[in-house]
């Protein structure tokens, strides 16, 4: 049997370490909103900058689930790692898992709270660099359990002078708006007509708005949507745009329903990270903004990071022994 020969440059497999597994409820009781806000803004710059790297989604299809892993390295906040989440059962199963630059894992998170909030920091992040200064009419299509992260990131970074939202569910609809201080309108054009801010947070397949609704000046977020075969915004809107930033391209080249289903050339797209790093001028008129977000790997180890740190401040966590010996573990 030929000798197992160690990487140039490694002098041992694998050492002891210990990681800190933070639960659901850990994730609950450590977020803070405005940090993770920061950390998405900062990571998203450094990609930008090429100083980070992200990996697209990645899928595969056991009988009757999805298994979706998707991974990244953030030099800035010190550690690279992945999200792998589960679709089975009736469930979806969300975990983080940090490493430091050594390689150490160093956090395991349950990290269904946690999407959902850098999912909300990241349209935070997008609407400060690209809505403009002063009061906003904000209008929100989605009444889900994202729609309200998405709400409270945008009141932790706009102005918000008034707060629409709508769902096809009339109910829920009133019980969602009461819940985040919004009006409840009574039909999408409704919700959408005249507003500054506007972000689809929806599961639909088919577009929730139409382009006539949407004012020249408007910014239009795409967050809802991550499967090339769905669609939440209309082809004519995303022709008439006067620029598509994208939160990755080689993300959105894949898994943008929006623009693929307009036929959109790539090629004129522009990064967040690069309006975040100052390479890149948008024009200033011409049509709507849009910003299509489809979650990046990066974002989650941002908001992480928060976590991790908050969670050793307060003592909150379980410790987890890994790579011990035999030995050891007696």
């Amino acid at each position: 049997m030929p000798t197992r020969r160690r990487p140039e440059g490694v002098t041992r497999l694998f050492s002891p370490t210990v990681a800190l597994l933070l639960r659901e409820a850990d994730v609950e009781a450590l977020a803070d909103l405005d940090a993770i806000i920061s950390a998405v803004a900062a990571a998203t710059r450094d990609l930008g900058r090429g100083e980070a790297q992200n990996q697209p989604r990645r899928r595969v299809f056991p009988p009757g689930g999805v298994l979706n892993v998707m991974f990244a390295s953030w030099p800035g906040g010190r550690v690279t790692g992945l999200k792998a989440y589960t679709i089975g059962g009736g469930q979806v199963r969300f975990l983080v898992t940090l490493f430091d630059l050594d390689g150490a894992p160093i956090a395991m998170i349950e990290a269904n709270r946690l999407g959902a909030l850098r999912t909300g920091a990241a349209t935070a992040v997008a609407a400060r660099a690209l809505a403009g200064r002063g009061p906003k009419i904000v209008a929100v299509i989605g009444t889900g359990w994202q729609a309200k992260t998405q709400v409270a990131a945008l009141r932790a970074c706009l102005e918000v002078s008034e707060l629409r939202v709508y769902g096809r569910d009339e109910g829920r609809r009133a019980r969602f708006a009461q819940t985040v201080g919004g009006r409840a309108a009574g039909s999408a054009e409704e919700c959408v007509r005249g507003a500054d801010v506007v972000v689809t947070i929806t599961t639909s397949a088919v577009p929730v708005l139409q382009a006539a609704w949407v004012k020249p000046e408007a910014l239009v977020v795409g967050a809802g949507c991550n499967i090339p075969s769905r669609s939440e915004l209309p082809a004519d809107l995303v022709t008439n745009c006067r620029a598509v930033v994208v939160d990755q391209r080689e993300t959105a080249e894949l898994e943008s329903g929006d623009l693929l289903s307009a036929g959109y050339d790539f090629a004129g797209c522009v990064e967040l990270g690069a309006v975040l790093a100052g390479t890149v001028e948008l024009p200033a008129s011409g049509g709507p903004l849009l910003f299509e977000s489809h979650g990046l790997a990066l974002w989650d180890l941002a908001a992480a990071t928060t976590l991790l740190k908050s969670a050793r401040t307060a003592g909150r966590g379980e410790e987890v022994g890994l790579f011990r010996s035999a030995g050891e573990r007696r």
